[in-house]
């Protein structure tokens, strides 16, 4: 028995020595397969959270801009501030009250997201937990005086049907350290060394994120961040090291070159296919993604309009993450929950075309710009997503090739419809005469055909 476990034991040390070992550079780093769920969920809830849904003015760049004496910043001070308040002055009305991670959770399982990305740290400093590196500028020291991280990933974890994604940025606007290091040219490192790097690792090994965004470097090389040490410890050796997915934000001139999946910049939507995994970072509010207490409808993108994004983006290979500014008090206000729980209605009926499904041969279709397609290999489907619906009672496909016999097709949420074949090449197909009451959904539809090349 002894000679036995000796065996096992020398051919799990050889089986860990024969593992991937990810280096500490980029040619490495880039080599790590994306973990398969990320391509797979196709849509997460980005959350922008911090001492900038206090002024709720403006943009969660607030601190910058009225730092840089930006008008409108200065003139709301102004109105309704006294001379000498400061934005720390801000913190302590950072409340919370109101925040319910169980909540909030309901609501974005309802949404049919399959992650969430909050922000943690934005570039203002604040933690929105208990940083042993940001003493007195973070949420359990001051403000609502408890763990926000902690509670949401518990009710996150809670839900089967979501992941933890967490949000950090590297570098922050005023911070002494970063400031003179900036002065440097870069050439010091005390900023990474005693704040950055040491908030990663806290975070992942507390928390234990399955997506880590990364943003805000600063203009400061990945070298500085030593981004790729990081990453390696990360892949290597952290408790997510399995599972884990990161972005492409990891240094200037990084993004859209290295790292995870690739965001290249906000609200990015190439409207082709993409070789590489990438995700559409976008905002329901068109002008912030922090809170504004001052939005007006007309900024606020419409159910349509994000159903549209979220068929484009998946049809051209990518994720879409949508972002959310709840109140200081911890609300995710009405309109937010609204495009939300929509999201979820029309998922419900179209998710089949949406989840774990791949880009097909063809993204968008010849005929018109209102139809975007995926596909699922395995069971040898195609989707095709309507966004109008035809007035003529009738869609003419220009992609799909049909086969007599083996070809159908299906209305999701409705059932089977009647096709017939076009010259030179597609399927006309006739959909159904419905009352609104009727449609199996209301804001754009997908056809599944089986059978067809």
């Amino acid at each position: 028995m002894a000679s036995s476990a000796v065996l096992i034991s020398v051919f799990l040390l050889i089986l860990g020595a024969c593992a991937a070992k990810y280096e500490p550079n980029w040619d490495s780093i880039d080599s790590r397969p994306l973990p398969p769920w990320f391509d797979q969920a196709k849509f997460g809830i980005f959350i922008h959270w911090g001492v900038f849904s206090v002024p709720s003015f403006g943009s969660e760049w607030f601190w910058c801009y009225w730092h840089k004496k930006y008008p409108a910043y200065v003139d709301f001070m102004k109105k309704n501030y006294p001379p000498d308040f400061t934005y720390q002055d801000f913190a302590p009305l950072f409340t919370a009250e109101f925040f319910d991670a169980n909540e909030w959770t309901d609501i974005f399982s309802a949404s049919g997201a399959k992650y969430i990305v909050l922000t943690t740290k934005h570039h203002e400093g604040f933690t929105l937990w208990g940083s042993k590196n940001s003493w007195n500028w973070n949420a359990v020291d001051v403000g609502p005086k408890r763990d926000l991280v902690d509670e949401l990933s518990t009710a996150v974890r809670a839900h089967s049907d979501l992941r933890l994604g967490l949000y950090h940025s590297l570098f922050e606007w005023f911070n002494p350290l970063f400031l003179i290091d900036q002065e440097n040219k870069f050439t010091s490192n005390v900023f990474p060394s005693t704040k950055t790097l040491p908030e990663l690792y806290e975070l992942v090994s507390k928390y234990k994120p399955e997506v880590l965004w990364s943003d805000g470097d600063g203009d400061a090389p990945d070298k500085y961040w030593n981004s790729t040490g990081f990453l390696a410890w990360l892949y290597n050796d952290s408790p997510v090291r399995d599972t884990v997915v990161t972005n492409d934000r990891w240094g200037f001139g990084s993004i859209c070159k290295h790292g995870g999946y690739y965001t290249c910049s906000d609200r990015y939507q190439p409207g082709h296919l993409l070789k590489h995994k990438w995700e559409n970072c976008m905002t329901i509010d068109k002008q912030s993604w922090g809170y504004r207490r001052n939005a007006p409808l007309k900024d606020y993108l419409t159910i349509q309009e994000l159903v549209s994004s979220l068929v484009e983006t998946v049809s051209c290979g990518g994720n879409l993450l949508m972002n959310i500014g709840p109140t200081h008090d911890g609300r995710i206000s009405p309109v937010f929950e609204e495009r939300l729980r929509q999201m979820g209605q029309w998922l419900k009926v179209n998710g089949e075309g949406i989840y774990n499904s791949s880009a097909w041969r063809a993204q968008n279709d010849s005929t018109t710009a209102n139809i975007w397609y995926t596909c699922k290999p395995q069971e040898k489907a195609v989707f095709a997503f309507l966004l109008q619906w035809p007035d003529s009672g009738a869609v003419v496909l220009g992609e799909p090739v049909p086969t007599e016999g083996q070809t159908q097709v299906e209305l999701l949420g409705y059932g089977a419809l009647k096709w017939e074949s076009v010259k030179p090449s597609g399927i006309k197909v006739h959909m159904p005469t419905l009352s609104l009451n009727q449609m199996p959904c209301l804001w754009a539809w997908t056809l599944k055909i089986t059978g067809a090349a």
